[in-house]
């Protein structure tokens, strides 16, 4: 987990073009991580963000 988010946006966006896959970056906690979009499940963090490796991020909200 990561408490700077530039630095968690730069990671997210990366492992989304490796992966080839859109990944999310959430908040939990007060920090910041990155799963890929199809293993989200849990309605305790918050998405901030989705990175497609296709279409590039946007904000969720």
């Amino acid at each position: 987990m990561q408490h700077d988010l530039f630095l968690a946006q730069k990671h997210a966006w990366n492992l989304a073009r490796t992966l080839m896959t859109p990944i999310v970056l959430f908040k939990s906690d007060g920090e910041y991580g990155v799963l890929p979009a199809d293993e989200v499940e849990d309605a305790e963090i918050v998405v901030l963000f989705e990175y497609d490796p296709y279409t590039g991020g946007h904000s969720v909200h």
